[in-house]
């Protein structure tokens, strides 16, 4: 995702535009490009902020969350158990179908970590 503008440089832009020129006057006054003026102008009318919006996704639980209970337990159960074979069990399980990366990245999460012992032997473990 791109980085929005300092809020100096917004405040500048929205103040020019408020004085009276026009926004892409204001573009071209600062050297942004005249899309980046129209839309803060606009951001500026509905919201009566220069503020960027928060970017990304918002914070929150996924779709796996509902069924960390289940994963963690079936992780206790069997630790070498393989992440495609985990989405496998989930789908049959619930219905809900995760990539098994996303079934790793939720268990990293959950403090479960992937430690070999001297034989070779994968397990998970907390």
């Amino acid at each position: 995702m791109g980085k929005s503008y300092s809020t100096d440089l917004r405040d500048r832009i929205a103040d020019h535009i408020a004085s009276g020129q026009s926004r892409r006057s204001a573009s071209r006054h600062f050297g942004v490009s005249p899309s980046c003026a129209v839309k803060l102008a606009q951001r500026v009318a509905r919201t009566g902020s220069a503020a960027p919006a928060r970017q990304g996704r918002p914070p929150g639980e996924g779709k796996l969350a509902p069924h960390m209970t289940v994963l963690v337990r079936w992780v206790d159960a069997e630790p070498d158990i393989t992440m495609p074979e985990l989405s496998a069990r989930l789908a049959a399980a619930t219905g809900v179908r995760a990539h098994p990366a996303s079934l790793s990245r939720a268990l990293l999460k959950a403090g479960y970590s992937f430690k070999k012992n001297a034989a070779g032997i994968g397990m998970r473990t907390r």
